[in-house]
């Protein structure tokens, strides 16, 4: 029997990400408060579509989209998986978690994006987007109400150690983009508006919440770097794990780069939006690819002992 809730989960990851991005932007264009009400827009569903509305109305529907689907998702999820009730129960979770996040969004337009709350909105974003990505990959290449298999090639040791090394990298993902979002929503965005050393120094004087919150940012960048690079070095030299694996950790070091990069060119265009908004785009895609990789360590097979050669390095 064909199942569809990984696809569903599939498509929820992608919707998610799309919605982050808009997000991005409504910041971005400084379209935050472009409907000065909540839930309605100027006291309309369908208010005219022009400047910063458009935006900030576009993001609300696609965020109304994204609990659609996650609602089929769940249903389906608790039709399709009454051998393992934990992916319904994880699903009902996430359910929640977004009414909440929404929320938060509706706080913020009516108190005027207070710092916190923006900041909580933005972070209940990306903890839905990896509980999502969990399921997704947990789910994927279920083909019955039964479980999927195990990832072929993928021995119990290293996959636990991937799942471990993955986990902390995404970990420090998510605290580097919760500050990120404090960085956002305080205007610390130019606190430090040189490159590599901030006000001119290593440490600056740590003075309010904008320059302390730019700083932690940067230095966590570093941490964050070590993590996936570590993983990767690990990955390459330490363990043996199936090519496809392989080629999502490189995936997972191509959008560090690319995110560190945007990072500088946030600073030097002095926030210009396409690299604010992708900033944003790309630190979620990381987070999700690491969180993909600790789950598939979770898959792994404790009875192969060795590796098919057609997938390893």
């Amino acid at each position: 029997m064909t199942v569809l809730h990984p696809r569903a989960y599939k498509v929820t990851v992608l919707w998610t990400l799309g919605l982050l991005f808009l997000g991005s932007i409504v910041h971005a264009t400084e379209s935050s408060l472009a409907c000065p009400d909540w839930p309605t827009c100027f006291g309309t569903m369908m208010p005219e579509m022009t400047g910063g509305v458009f935006w900030e109305h576009l993001h609300r529907l696609v965020a109304g989209g994204l609990v659609l689907i996650f609602i089929l998702a769940t249903w389906l999820a608790g039709k399709e998986t009454s051998d393992r009730p934990w992916i319904f129960r994880l699903s009902l979770v996430g359910v929640g978690l977004l009414i909440v996040q929404s929320l938060f969004g509706g706080l913020t337009v009516i108190y005027r994006l207070p710092d916190l709350i923006s900041t909580t909105h933005l972070s209940l974003a990306f903890i839905f987007l990896s509980l999502a990505t969990v399921l997704a990959v947990a789910t994927h290449g279920s083909t019955s109400s039964k479980a999927p298999p195990a990832v072929k090639g993928l021995r119990r040791p290293d996959g636990t150690k991937l799942t471990v090394f993955a986990a902390l990298a995404a970990v420090a993902v998510f605290v580097q983009s919760v500050i990120g979002a404090l960085v956002r929503h305080t205007d610390g965005g130019m606190s430090c508006p040189d490159i590599p050393l901030c006000l001119g120094q290593f440490v600056p004087p740590l003075v309010n919440i904008q320059i302390t919150s730019h700083f932690l940012h940067r230095a966590m960048a570093i941490v964050t770097s070590a993590a996936v690079i570590g993983l990767y070095a690990w990955c390459t030299t330490r363990c043996e794990i199936p090519k496809n694996v392989q080629r999502l950790v490189g995936v997972a070091v191509g959008l560090l780069v690319i995110q560190v990069l945007l990072g500088v060119a946030s600073v030097l265009t002095i926030l210009a939006v396409p690299p604010v908004s992708l900033h944003t785009l790309v630190a979620a895609a990381l987070l999700s690819t690491l969180v993909a990789l600790a789950t598939v360590g979770t898959r792994s097979n404790a009875n192969v002992k060795t590796l098919d050669p057609s997938h390893t390095r």
